[in-house]
């Protein structure tokens, strides 16, 4: 631990204090093994016992406007509609307890990262029923309406990243086919619903029998339920992997557990259009994010070699239209 308090340059008299007020609000007993994991740009996430049993907290980090959002919310939601998520202990989105906006759920058992899903052999039996469960767990994810969560934004996703392409100035022609042809073939919109906006290897927790938990909802928004799956499909989120469906499955698999659970057969040129836009949008954000390290906002070599994955897109948005205008 007190490594751990090094690393993050926190006394220990903080992490005690942190604790205390982590078992005030949850009226626990005790808190032990309070630690804090690596990652997040926007949040602090801690791993903590209490009375014996395993939570994690996210917590804003200072200098962050605007809070957790609605992610407590749809948390909430999507729990009760039947998708495997964390479940919430406590939401302090609204809590001045610990001085910053944060909430507790239960911890979850699994794997998150990509690389080890897709290859090691602890994880083969998860592998054969994965695109099926993500399936079931975004149909899960589409029962909750447009207008259940009051004020949850629903932008559009071809004019919200028209403007930020216009913003960053940059000249990048393929893109801007990708544009044209995403303008003059959009799929009519015959539901909106809740969208969980990074459905994708990453950010799923997995066990040896398969999905165990949907993470990081922070995302979310009101939109077609089509881009998700749309998302899950697109080719840098597949890690390597062979198939469309994350990289283990088949759209087949995908869309009959999603029509069993809904009621709803998944339109396949309705999802590859989102696979498109998927794909257009992952490209305008490595665009983004290498600026960011470029204009000096923030010095990063990870957001500096993300600058190097834009032309893996132009190149991935190529083979998509040319197999579209066949």
């Amino acid at each position: 631990m007190q490594q751990d308090m090094a690393k993050w340059g926190m006394a220990s008299g903080g992490v005690s204090d942190l604790a205390l007020g982590i078992a005030q609000v949850m009226n626990a007993t005790s808190v032990d093994d309070l630690r804090r994991l690596t990652g997040g740009a926007s949040r602090e996430t801690w791993m903590f016992n209490a009375d014996g049993e395993k939570y994690v907290m996210q917590q804003v980090r200072p200098g962050h406007p605007g809070g957790l959002g609605f992610e407590p919310q749809v948390l909430m939601h999507a729990q009760l509609a039947g998708v495997p998520v964390p479940q919430m202990v406590f939401d302090g989105s609204e809590s001045t307890a610990l001085e910053r906006p944060f909430m507790i759920v239960r911890a979850v058992e699994g794997e998150t990262i990509a690389r080890k899903i897709l290859r090691d052999d602890e994880f083969s039996g998860a592998r054969s029923v994965l695109a099926s469960q993500l399936g079931a767990a975004a149909a899960r994810t589409h029962m909750v309406l447009a207008d259940a969560i009051t004020g949850l934004p629903g932008p559009d996703q071809l004019t919200m990243y028209r403007n930020v392409m216009d913003e960053l100035g940059e000249p990048h022609p393929v893109f801007e086919i990708a544009f044209r042809w995403l303008e003059q073939n959009r799929p009519p919109q015959n539901r909106r619903t809740l969208v969980h906006g990074d459905l994708r290897l990453g950010n799923i927790m997995v066990d040896s029998s398969g999905l165990t938990a949907v993470l990081d909802w922070e995302l979310a928004h009101v939109g077609d339920p089509m881009e998700d799956l749309g998302w899950l499909c697109v080719r840098a989120w597949r890690f390597g992997g062979p198939r469309p469906v994350a990289g283990i499955g088949t759209y087949d698999e995908l869309f009959e557990a999603y029509e069993e659970v809904s009621g709803v057969r998944p339109d396949l040129s309705a999802v590859k259009w989102w696979e498109v836009l998927g794909t257009l949008k992952w490209g305008i954000i490595c665009i983004r994010q290498a600026a960011t390290h470029l204009q000096g906002i923030a010095r990063s070599h990870e957001l500096a070699a993300i600058g190097r994955r834009v032309c893996e897109n132009e190149y991935d948005l190529i083979e998509y239209l040319l197999e579209a205008l066949k």
